[in-house]
C-alpha cells in the first residue's frame, strides 16, 4: 500500500556497562562530543542493525534483500540492476537501475544509496533519515585493561613448531593484556523522520514502514555482541502521523498534500518529549533514574500520536487510545 503520510519517530536506548558505538580513530572509545561530554550514535550504527534485524526476520521473501551488507560488492549489485534496466528496455518497459534496485532492496527503499561508485546508475534518496543518538546526559567513556588468559604471539607453518615453542615460554609470558572500552551509563534519544513524497518515488510502502518500526524495537535484542550487551530500546517507540489539518469532505487534495509534506515542524514534534533526572540523582545508572513524559496535550492539529510498546502489535493511534495504554515507562500529560 502506498504511504500518504509523513511520520517523525523517536524512541529512547539505554547502554550499561558497554559501548554503543565505538570510534576506530579514538581507540575504539564510545563517542562523544568533546566539548559538552554528551554521547552520540551515528545514524550509520543504527541503520547497521536495523539492516540486520531486516535481513534475518525477512530473509528470503521478495523485495526484502538487504544491500548492505557484509562482505557485499556494491559495484556488482549496481552493474546487475544496470543490466536488468537495460534487459526490461529492450522488452519496451522504461525501468530505470534505481527501480530496479528499489523493488529489489528493502534498504535501498528505506535509506537510500549511492550507486555511481562503479556504473554511474545514479543517487536514490532515503524515504527514512535517522539522527545522531544523542545522550539525555554527558558520559563517562572507559578504557579498562583485561587479562586474557592466552597469547598470540608466533606465526608456524606446522602444529610441532608452535608446540615446541610454547614449551619453551614461561606461564606468565602465555598471559597477555587487552583493552576494553565502554561507558558505565548512558540514555540516547533517537530521533527519525519518514517522507512520503520520497517514499512515492521509491516505491517505500505501507509494509515496509511497519518493518521499520518493528526494526527499531528489536534492533538490540537481535544483533547482540560483546560490545552491545547492555544496549537495549528501553521506551516505547513514540510515532507522529500528519494527517492533514484541512477539511477531508471540503478539499480531500489539501489535506492529501498536507499530510504527505507535513503539517508542523519536526522539532516541535520531538520538543512534545521530556526525559530528566528524578529528583536526588546526581550520577544515573539506570532508566528507572529518569522522568520520561511524552506532551500529549500539545500535539499540534493536523498531527496524530501513536505508541507503539510492543515489536509485533498494532500502533495505538490518536489521543484517547494512547492514554488509555497502561505504560510503566513514560507518562503522558
Amino acid at each position: 500500500m502506498e504511504l500518504k503520510n509523513r511520520y517523525e519517530f523517536m524512541l529512547l536506548v539505554e547502554a550499561e556497562n558497554c559501548n554503543p558505538n565505538g570510534d576506530p580513530d579514538m581507540g575504539n572509545l564510545p563517542r562523544q562530543d568533546p566539548d559538552t561530554g554528551y554521547g552520540y550514535i551515528t545514524d550509520a550504527a543504527l541503520k547497521r542493525r536495523i539492516r540486520n534485524y531486516v535481513m534475518d526476520a525477512y530473509y528470503g521473501k521478495p523485495g526484502m534483500e538487504i544491500f548492505a551488507k557484509n562482505g557485499t560488492s556494491m559495484n556488482r549489485e549496481i552493474l546487475e540492476a544496470c543490466i536488468r534496466s537495460e534487459d526490461e528496455q529492450k522488452k519496451g518497459n522504461h525501468v530505470s537501475p534505481a527501480e530496479i534496485f528499489c523493488q529489489k532492496y528493502w534498504d535501498g527503499r528505506t535509506f537510500g544509496g549511492v550507486l555511481s561508485t562503479g556504473r554511474n546508475a545514479g543517487q536514490i534518496r532515503g524515504s527514512v533519515q535517522i539522527a545522531f543518538a544523542k545522550s539525555i546526559d554527558p558520559i563517562d567513556p572507559q578504557n579498562i585493561t583485561v587479562t586474557r588468559m592466552y597469547y598470540t604471539e608466533g606465526n608456524y607453518n606446522t602444529l610441532e613448531e608452535f608446540d615446541k615453542a610454547d614449551a619453551k615460554m614461561t606461564s606468565d609470558k602465555k598471559r597477555t593484556m587487552g583493552t576494553k572500552q565502554f561507558i558505565p551509563y548512558g540514555l540516547y534519544l533517537v530521533k527519525g523522520t519518514v517522507s512520503a513524497n520520497l517514499a512515492r518515488k521509491n516505491g517505500f510502502s505501507e509494509e515496509d514502514l511497519h518493518v521499520l518500526f518493528e526494526a527499531l524495537l528489536q534492533m538490540y535484542n537481535n544483533d547482540v555482541s560483546s560490545s552491545k550487551t547492555g544496549m537495549s530500546v528501553v521506551s516505547p517507540l513514540i510515532i507522529f502521523k500528519h494527517v492533514g489539518v484541512s477539511d477531508a469532505n471540503n478539499a480531500p487534495e489539501e489535506r492529501e498534500k498536507e499530510a504527505m509534506l507535513g503539517c508542523c515542524g519536526a522539532h516541535k514534534l520531538f520538543n512534545l518529549l521530556c526525559v530528566s533526572k528524578k529528583d536526588g540523582v546526581d550520577i544515573p545508572r539506570s532508566y528507572a533514574d529518569y522522568d520520561v513524559s511524552l506532551n500529549v496535550s500539545g500535539i499540534p492539529s493536523g498531527v496524530e500520536p501513536g505508541i507503539k510498546d510492543n515489536p509485533y502489535d498494532d500502533v495505538s493511534w490518536g489521543k484517547d487510545a494512547i492514554e488509555n495504554l497502561n505504560l510503566d515507562n513514560i507518562t503522558l500529560k
